[in-house]
């Protein structure tokens, strides 16, 4: 077939935003009990509402929660780990009211916990989070964070909850700021917790304690086993015979121990990530096959991998499968499933089976992407490692762009589309995305960069963003692009930036300390970050501490790192997308700077979003946010004709 010649930024393709919002289904929390397999999905046609899906032994699927119920926690906001399911009962939170809910098979869902304050809003509620089930005490054990006291910040607490009684819960460990991953041991006597304060985020420093439970559940004197403020500790779990494992930094990359005579030993020694921040509850990057072995997922120079542990000799086995990222890891035998992505693959639930080798699909996110009308438009991701301003590196994915149907004419290159991710202490996914996508089958390059401070790199790499936020991701952004220019990859004068939540920070940014930028889009991104740091939510209200630095004692710092207060030195158009009920980062972030930029009379757009937070689920949104900034970057940046 002959290709149409047009300019880089004009093609057509059939990847549209109606397409995009089909992928922008969310897939986490996965969940075995006897032969069925339960995992969260997000609705993006219904309000972005999260429906518990059951996968039967048969094949057969079927959503849990009724509408309008939706299994979503707002613990720490960003959420997860919502709902835990024992002998077919389901036990979830529910987004609208925050309440721990019941359901058994086939009946209706029952509240187990009280309605939140008059007025009943989530703001004034006990939430719910990251349960398990103690079948021996018949109780729901788990995080509760209390919003209905007279404090200015919420309490947390590890509680346990009455399964016949309800109730708001019995405080079993509190006193600190943050707690999760309560895991009672196979034979119920003993209970591990991971905890931390402030001004420390989990993958700074948490501890691990254990205590022993009695029969009235009721906890004795808890032991510290691993863990400080320098140590970052993450998902400890119980073997089936009783031993405690976990992954720890302590070695300067997140390995696996477990812990042996009162000592954490290494089990496998390597420059490499087993575990990730952890954001959100829920997450797990291993998992018990039996009494001799595990599964286990690791991040090794850019690339995840899964593996199999012997825990006697301590052998890593690889597997090797069509994936390049895994999440929520559980197992059940020889059974393992998890959220499996690829660059050729977007994130669905997959099952394994250990011993034939042979893995099956259960449920993808977006089933159009395996169209193979659709496939044809696809641009694989190539890692890049670039050097950075002051002699050290970054990493990023390098998306080229790719349309079977066009080309562009002799000489001309490509404009290119800068994404920094959120976190900032996050990473780029190497999945599937439609969104990239979108862009590439268009004629415009994409560089999603894993700046200095990313995962999946080490401890060393994350803490070169210690104190130098807006400073260090800027300048990987930007010399990341120098990098591909500097190739011949990509048109120097068509290169734009964007980014949501901490990278919409980095844009801001990019945009207000260097000329550099043709355009920007931030997507509920920060302008001010003193505003931000007294401001924000429990969970990340010091983390702007080790970002940036103390404050108040540091404020000339903040504002010297704020874009807001360098609005003037803003000469690029600029797009803001916003949700009205943010908690993360409050709408008012995004005002101050659309303020700033139209009094300096420079081309702004502004986008608020009705019921959006931290994120937008609706898919009306999706469609609209993706589009606007494809028109307003292709109207004021790449000077091409628009094609959607």
């Amino acid at each position: 077939m002959t290709r149409s010649t047009k300019p880089h930024g004009s093609w057509r393709s059939l990847i549209t935003s109606e397409v995009v919002v089909t992928e922008s289904a969310r897939l986490s929390d996965i969940l075995l009990d006897g032969g069925d397999i339960y995992w969260n999905r997000t609705r993006p046609h219904e309000g972005g509402r999260s429906v518990l899906v059951r996968h039967s032994p048969d094949g057969r699927q079927e959503d849990v929660n009724p509408p309008p119920l939706s299994v979503r926690t707002r613990v720490h906001e960003y959420g997860g780990g919502a709902a835990t399911v024992d002998r077919g009962t389901v036990y979830y939170s529910n987004f609208s009211d925050q309440r721990l809910y019941c359901q058994m098979s086939g009946a209706a869902p029952v509240p187990l916990t009280p309605a939140p304050q008059e007025p009943a809003t989530p703001d004034r509620s006990l939430r719910y989070a990251d349960g398990i089930i103690d079948q021996r005490r018949r109780c729901w054990i788990g995080v509760r964070e209390d919003h209905t006291g007279e404090s200015e910040l919420p309490i947390n607490t590890i509680v346990d909850i009455d399964l016949a009684a309800g109730g708001p819960g019995r405080v079993l460990v509190g006193g600190n700021d943050f707690y999760s991953s309560p895991k009672l041991s196979p034979d119920g006597t003993r209970l591990a917790w991971l905890t931390w304060h402030l001004p420390h985020m989990p993958w700074v420093g948490t501890e691990l304690f254990v205590a022993d439970i009695a029969d009235d559940g009721t906890l004795g004197d808890a032991r510290l086993v691993a863990g400080s403020e320098t140590e970052s500790v993450f998902q400890p779990e119980w073997s089936h015979d009783g031993v405690l494992y976990f992954v720890s930094d302590r070695s300067g990359w997140w390995n696996l121990y477990r812990l042996e005579g009162g000592a954490a030993r290494p089990l496998c020694p390597k420059a490499a990530e087993f575990g990730q921040p952890q954001w959100n509850f829920g997450l797990s990057s291993y998992a018990f096959v039996d009494a001799a072995r595990l599964v286990c997922s690791y991040s090794e120079e850019g690339r995840q991998y899964l593996a199999q542990l012997d825990l006697a000799s301590l052998t890593l086995t690889p597997i090797e499968l069509p994936y390049t990222e895994f999440g929520y890891l559980r197992a059940r035998g020889e059974q393992v499933v998890f959220r499996g992505g690829s660059p050729a693959h977007a994130a669905a639930i997959v099952l394994l089976d250990l011993t034939s080798g042979v893995s099956k699909v259960l449920h993808h996110s977006a089933p159009i992407a395996t169209a193979p009308e659709l496939r044809r438009y696809f641009s694989p991701p190539k890692h890049v490692e670039f050097p950075t301003a002051d002699g050290e590196s970054a990493h990023a994915l390098h998306y080229a762009p790719f349309n079977p149907d066009f080309t562009a004419p002799p000489g001309e290159k490509p404009p290119l589309l800068v994404r920094c991710h959120g976190g900032p202490t996050s990473a780029t996914s190497s999945t599937l995305d439609l969104r990239i996508q979108y862009w590439t089958s268009r004629g415009i390059a994409v560089l999603d960069v894993d700046y200095r401070g990313s995962t999946g790199y080490g401890r060393a790499y994350r803490d070169r963003l210690h104190g130098h936020w807006g400073v260090a991701d800027v300048d990987d952004c930007i010399d990341g692009a120098r990098f591909l220019i500097t190739e011949g990859q990509v048109d120097p004068d068509r290169v734009v930036i964007t980014g949501g939540s901490a990278g919409g920070y980095t844009t801001l940014c990019a945009l207000a300390f260097r000329d550099f930028f043709k355009a920007g889009a931030s997507h509920y991104g920060v302008s001010d970050a003193a505003a931000l740091a007294r401001d924000t939510h429990k969970f990340e209200r010091r983390y702007l501490d080790w970002l940036i630095g103390p404050y108040p004692e540091q404020e000339r710092l903040y504002r010297d790192r704020s874009p807001v207060w360098h609005a003037a030195n803003v000469k690029a158009p600029v797009i803001f997308f916003q949700g009205d009920q943010d908690k993360v980062v409050p709408p008012n972030q995004t005002e101050l700077m659309v303020n700033a930029l139209r009094s300096n009379r420079i081309p702004v757009a502004y986008l608020l979003f009705s019921g959006e937070q931290h994120g937008f689920r609706h898919g009306a949104n999706i469609k609209r946010a993706v589009d606007a900034e494809l028109y307003f970057f292709a109207t004021l940046a790449f000077r091409a004709d628009l094609t959607f």
